[in-house]
């Protein structure tokens, strides 16, 4: 499905950046060959990650994150396996993780397991549009 490399800087919701090269598929590219219906107007990405495990005080949940679908579509918006030029580190989130360069990182999913396109967020879990925004009262809108 083609390759795109990118240098670019993250942006972390607690206040520190990184500069990192990413390669990886364009999600536009994966959305020529899954053609999501019509009626869809969000992506849902789905991760290994159990909450209540890796951060636990009264949180429970598998990580997950949503994105509109007009950012999918974006040039720089890829889902990453490599990261500075070799396999992408388990640490930054192997084997596969979404890189969406104009949003804040927490929108960034790690270790994803499943991709799905919905019409609306409100019966992914909380219904608030991610894991942080249900669980933490991250705003859905995190672009930078």
């Amino acid at each position: 499905m083609g390759e795109q490399r990118q240098i670019t800087k993250h942006n972390c919701i607690q206040g520190w950046t990184a500069v990192a090269e990413w390669a990886g598929v364009p999600l536009a590219r994966l959305m020529e060959e899954v053609r999501p219906a019509a009626s869809a107007r969000h992506v849902v990405f789905y991760a290994m990650d159990d909450k209540g495990l890796t951060e636990g005080e009264g949180r429970y949940g598998f990580f997950y994150g949503t994105i509109p679908i007009h950012l999918a579509s974006n040039p720089q918006t890829i889902l990453a396996l490599e990261m500075n030029g070799i396999a992408l580190p388990v640490e930054h989130g192997a084997p596969l993780r979404l890189r969406v360069e104009t949003q804040l990182g927490f929108k960034m999913v790690k270790w994803i397991t499943g991709i799905e396109f919905v019409s609306d967020v409100n019966d992914i879990g909380m219904g608030m549009g991610g894991w942080r925004e249900d669980q933490q009262y991250y705003a859905n809108a995190a672009g930078i």
